[in-house]
């Protein structure tokens, strides 16, 4: 099949490791962050950590939409989610993210109308078949899906669908990785892009990391040999004294990114002053709201929600894995109290989450290594 098995050749991914080996420095320790959740499962399930030298270690950055959402706004989903008429939607990952007390699903448990969809077009067809009931959908994820909800809330809007209404927690990718980037907690000499971010925002705005920073990146895809030519072409760059913005999945990613989608978000989205992100804050300028000429479609202006801020449990450490400080099996209760079954914290649920990663694909391996 063109363009996917290709991209999981093990003869060329061993070609792409001896070059991978010879490219650092000796006696160097490099650490590149791999800032999408969907390059660390497949780092993991195709054992792309295991080609690198010891001297060359990927650490996990925070481009799950999932894991950095608040405890706090899985409470408001589910006080939403409550109201009388109400029929909630959200996407599978969501529905088992606990909040302060309890996940959406144990709210469809206990009788809220609470469905899955695959995306906001779906939510916004149950709307026009029930137009006496509410239908509200649960927006999440970063530029990669906001072009989805907003493309849905112009055809709500087009179509006069008035029982529909979006619970935005669209986030953007640059904020939290300028926070990173000035956090003193974690050296970095480079970063492997978020390819899915890319294929709508494009590969210049992340050149504020070399400008600013001094730090190379490669916007990557996600098949094992797309990350190990993308840890080659940040090994390049050390060697070679360079930083610059390189685009190694331009099979797929436009530089300038997708204007038409661009244009979308711009129309139906507005900044937020300010979003918390779960285990690190509140940033500036990092999440989406919907926009004022939208405000009717605005699930937060339609009903009340609670709005309170409820802190982590202090038993997960969901905050250090996502910045990278620490590995998923370094957190006290990876895999005996968290795991995909009972989890604590959202790393360990989300398709993208880096301890469901390490849970499904390394945890054993992980075992066999500490004895």
């Amino acid at each position: 099949m063109k363009f996917v098995d290709e991209f999981r050749d093990r003869g060329l991914g061993r070609v792409l490791a001896g070059e991978i080996a010879e490219a650092v420095e000796p006696g160097r320790h490099v650490k590149v962050m791999e800032v999408c959740g969907g390059h660390t499962h497949s780092i993991y399930k195709y054992g792309v950590d295991d080609l690198l030298p010891e001297n060359v270690e990927l650490v996990h950055g925070p481009g799950c939409p999932v894991c950095v959402i608040p405890m706090g706004r899985v409470d408001d989903a589910i006080a939403l989610a409550h109201h009388p008429g109400v029929i909630f939607t959200c996407f599978g990952d969501m529905i088992r993210v606990p909040g302060s007390n309890g996940s959406l699903l144990e709210a469809k448990a206990a009788g809220a109308d609470i469905r899955i969809v695959y995306s906001p077009l779906d939510a916004l067809r149950i709307a026009k078949a029930d137009p006496e009931r509410e239908v509200v959908f649960f927006a999440i994820g970063f530029e990669t899906t906001a072009p989805s909800t907003a493309l849905t809330l112009l055809r709500a809007r087009q179509e006069g669908v008035k029982n529909f209404s979006c619970f935005c927690n669209h986030v953007t990718i640059v904020p939290p990785l300028r926070a990173l980037l000035e956090s003193p907690d974690l050296r970095l000499d480079g970063f492997v892009g978020p390819g899915h971010v890319a294929t709508v925002v494009g590969a210049r705005p992340f050149e504020f990391i070399p400008d600013d920073y001094g730090k190379p990146v490669v916007v990557s895809g996600f098949e094992p040999v797309d990350i190990l030519q993308s840890v080659l072409m940040v090994l390049r760059q050390l060697s070679d004294g360079r930083c610059a913005v390189e685009n190694q999945y331009k099979r797929v990613v436009p530089y300038d990114g997708n204007g038409a989608a661009l244009k979308a978000m711009t129309e139906v989205f507005a900044l937020r002053p300010h979003f918390e992100w779960r285990g690190l804050g509140f940033i500036s300028q990092s999440g989406l709201r919907i926009s004022d000429a939208f405000a009717d479609l605005d699930a937060e202006l339609r009903f009340e929600v609670p709005g309170v801020r409820v802190a982590d449990p202090k038993a997960c450490q969901c905050g250090e894995v996502l910045k990278g400080v620490i590995r998923p099996w370094e957190c006290k209760v990876f895999g005996t109290a968290c795991t995909p079954e009972r989890p604590i914290g959202t790393c360990m649920v989300s398709s993208e989450g880096a301890c469901a990663a390490y849970y499904n694909y390394g945890r054993f391996a992980r075992d066999r290594e500490v004895v």
